[in-house]
């Protein structure tokens, strides 16, 4: 959710270069919590990584987690947006875009990449998170998309009607001397009702889906090994993060 744009006919994006860092750098670091973390602790983690990455004192970083049901606002966020601002927490963040939502049953992957070292093009960064994804949901036989128009991942929904389309996974970031922070999150089996408290990431016309109610009922490991699988090609080799 990085300056989603003005509603369109939709436009296919041409699919991104990888991302890939200059060669001999260091795996990226991989890290999966089992347990709910609080927003509040993950961000300020994240932020402390990004700081020791810009410093060289730690490999690049991907985290992948969830998080109790919140809402986020992006420096975007527009307070009409926030139907219900007493239903879950709201927390203000650094990152691109307007409000979303996160909550169990949805996968976070927090990305933490020196840009330095790959490429210092933001549009590029977030096009290849998106190529991420989609080749991630291939895995499972959904066929996803890219728009030009509007960031995040996208699903035709030809049997509501011709030009219905649903938002999977939605992608917000913020870069601090070159480091990304933040990252997407991919909808495996949330609460979808969950999603009305806000207009997500300022986009009324489409709604949103999930692997489950697109009738993939997958666990939350086999979403972890596809994201894995699928991170490789873009963005460089992976490495367990040791402690």
């Amino acid at each position: 959710m990085v300056n989603d744009g003005p509603i369109s006919s939709p436009r296919l994006a041409v699919a991104p270069a990888t991302f890939l860092p200059r060669p001999g750098a260091p795996p990226v670091a991989w890290r999966v919590s089992d347990t709910l973390v609080d927003y509040e602790i993950a961000v300020e983690a994240m932020e402390a990584r990004a700081s020791a990455i810009a410093r060289g004192e730690a490999r690049e970083l991907v985290w992948l987690l969830e998080h109790p049901p919140l809402y986020t606002a992006g420096t975007s966020a527009k307070t009409a947006d926030l139907v219900e601002p007493d239903r879950f927490p709201v927390h203000r963040t650094g990152r691109g875009g307007q409000y979303t939502y996160h909550g169990p049953g949805q996968r976070i992957a927090y990305v933490m990449l020196d840009l330095n070292r790959r490429r210092a093009d933001l549009r590029a960064y977030v096009a290849s998170l998106e190529a991420w994804i989609i080749a991630t949901l291939d895995t499972f036989n959904v066929r996803a998309e890219r728009r030009e128009d509007r960031v995040g991942v996208w699903v035709r929904r030809p049997e509501r009607g011709e030009a219905v389309e649903d938002k999977i996974a939605a992608i917000g970031i913020r870069v601090k001397r070159w480091v990304s922070l933040h990252g997407l999150s991919l909808n495996v089996e949330p609460d979808l009702s969950h999603f009305t408290g806000i207009v997500p990431c300022g986009i009324s016309r489409h709604g949103v889906t999930s692997l489950a109610d697109l009738g993939r009922i997958v666990s939350m490991p086999e979403v972890d090994m596809a994201l894995r699988a699928a991170f490789v090609p873009i963005f460089g080799a992976t490495q367990d993060e040791e402690g």
